[in-house]
């Protein structure tokens, strides 16, 4: 235990020294100081560089991915919907089916809310010949 203390110290001494060395000769302009690039870790510039790319690269590929994702989605549930109309308007049929599979008789609408729908219809109408004659004048 006490050999591995002793080791540590010395080399922590001899680091100490060396540094000093280093740092006195820089200061009395023996050494001029460059920078040092390692092989294997690219330049700041460098990296900075390719960041900016690849953000640009992932921006578009996640724009395109949202908007796939958006259509068909909505072509989806657009599917889904007409499904369930589909449904919803079978169930409120009646079961009573011809020859042919297909029903023989649907619910009528009650004479009051035709009656209205018809009126609208014609209000509509009136209205819309009323636009029409203003703007020929």
């Amino acid at each position: 235990m006490y050999i591995f203390l002793i080791l540590f110290f010395i080399s922590l001494f001899s680091l100490i020294i060396m540094i000093g060395r280093k740092i006195t000769m820089i200061r009395n302009g023996q050494i001029i100081s460059s920078p040092y690039f390692h092989p294997l870790v690219p330049d700041i510039q460098k990296i900075k560089y390719s960041i900016n790319e690849n953000a640009k690269k992932i921006g578009y590929l996640s724009l395109v991915l949202i908007i796939r994702l958006y259509v068909r989605s909505s072509k989806f549930l657009k599917q889904r919907y007409e499904e369930a109309k589909i449904k919803v308007k079978n169930k409120f049929t009646k079961k009573a089916e011809g020859l042919n599979g297909e029903p023989t008789e649907e619910y009528q609408v009650s004479g009051f809310l035709k009656m209205i729908s018809e009126y609208k219809h014609k209000i509509r109408n009136i209205k819309h010949k009323i636009h029409e004659e203003e703007n020929n004048q």
